[in-house]
């Protein structure tokens, strides 16, 4: 093929009616090929050697432009393309937030004897976010999960996991986590801030954030998408349960890779739908 690219959404998703256009020196378009169902261009036209533009255009999204060399074989890889939503790096509008359980997702993903990763995600949750009028990074976010929740697929596994070996959540029914301040990143990139308290211990954490867009959704409100991770040691929490197999390898592993994916509501409560 002489042309291949791949586009993405900054979370990853295939945007498949992407249009890749490609332009010589000159400012004359010399291609032009749409993206498949999985998001991926690929055109078999081949191209001159030289230097050329390639403009990756999608209905919502904002346009990115680079520049790509074609050799003598007549092939440019544009390889993966990030499409952000228009309007995606303006941040949300401040006030109150409230997140949406139903179109959000708590995970958290650990080693299993070291060759693999079980995943897991809580199904109750629930919080708010205040975006500040003034200043960004004094933004706040909190937010309560159900411990006895999580939910990996297997019932006993699930039931260990709620006992005093991990969550102990007779005695711990709540995960709490506060946010203290946000510091940028990066182009729609921030560090949140905040303590988490499970198992009756309050620890230090710090999210991941990508800001993923604003806009309008079919119930006449505004939401705003994000994309979290941190990473967290069983250990801090006195979850210190494990099993060593005979090659010496712990059966789960000690750190918890924790995956959010957040949408929230503009207001103080969640719309009557």
């Amino acid at each position: 093929m002489a042309l291949t690219a791949r586009i993405r959404t900054r979370d990853g998703w295939a945007v498949s009616h992407a249009v890749v256009t490609v332009a010589d020196m000159t400012g004359t378009q010399v291609l032009r090929a749409e993206a498949d169902a999985e998001g991926v261009v690929r055109d078999g036209t081949a191209l001159a050697p030289g230097a050329y533009t390639v403009i990756v255009t999608a209905v919502g999204y904002a346009p990115v432009a680079s520049s790509a060399l074609v050799t003598a074989s007549g092939r440019a890889e544009v390889g993966a393309v990030t499409l952000a939503r228009q309007g995606g790096s303006e941040l949300p509008p401040p006030g109150p937030w409230t997140i949406d359980p139903v179109h959000s997702s708590v995970g958290a993903v650990a080693q299993h004897l070291g060759i693999s990763s079980v995943r897991g995600r809580f199904t109750e949750f629930g919080g708010s976010i205040e975006i500040a009028p003034d200043d960004i990074t004094r933004s706040r976010v909190e937010a309560v999960i159900r411990a006895e929740s999580i939910d990996t697929g297997n019932g006993m596994r699930d039931t260990h996991l709620r006992s005093a070996d991990f969550l102990d959540v007779a005695t711990y029914p709540e995960l709490t986590y506060r946010s203290s301040g946000l510091t940028q990143a990066g182009p729609d990139r921030w560090t949140v801030h905040g303590e988490l308290s499970m198992r009756g211990i309050v620890r230090p954490v710090d999210l991941d954030l990508a800001y993923l867009g604003t806009g309008a959704d079919p119930w006449g409100g505004t939401r705003a998408a994000f994309r979290a991770t941190a990473e967290l040691h069983r250990d801090d929490f006195a979850m210190n349960y494990n099993q060593v197999l005979q090659a010496g390898i712990a059966a789960i592993g000690t750190t918890l890779r924790i995956e959010l994916d957040i949408q929230a509501v503009q207001g103080d409560a969640l719309p009557a739908l």
